[in-house]
């Protein structure tokens, strides 16, 4: 049974920094692709960034291009998102997914863990 737990999450000032983790388990972990999703307040679920299995490709989503970096330690069956000039409109329950492409993460409908909650004041 796949579980994800993410962690990280935080209150941060615009322009700050944060780091999210999430470790997976209960899957082969290095055989996944991996992505991040965000759920802001009154909205859907958005997706963020993805990466493959190896780590050698990723995607982001227009909103963090340049601001955001997905990495993956497969030894370490975590996936991270480190989030740089954080913004308020980045405030959101972050969530991670896991899926056996990259297209299928992309598309990902849940279910979804229990998210780490990302609050960016102005």
């Amino acid at each position: 049974q796949v579980q994800l737990v993410e962690s990280g999450g935080g209150l941060v000032q615009a322009g700050g920094s944060l780091r999210l983790s999430c470790v997976g388990s209960g899957f082969t972990f290095s055989e996944y692709a991996m992505a991040w999703f965000r759920r802001a307040p009154g909205k859907e679920h958005e997706f963020v960034a993805l990466t493959s299995w190896s780590g050698d490709d990723q995607q982001y989503a227009e909103t963090v291009l340049g601001r955001f970096t997905i990495s993956r330690d497969n030894a370490k069956n975590t996936v991270y998102l480190q989030m740089n000039s954080l913004k308020p409109e980045d405030t959101a329950v972050y969530y991670c997914a896991a899926d056996l492409s990259m297209s299928l993460v992309k598309a990902y409908s849940g279910p979804w863990g229990q998210g780490t909650q990302v609050t960016v004041s102005s």
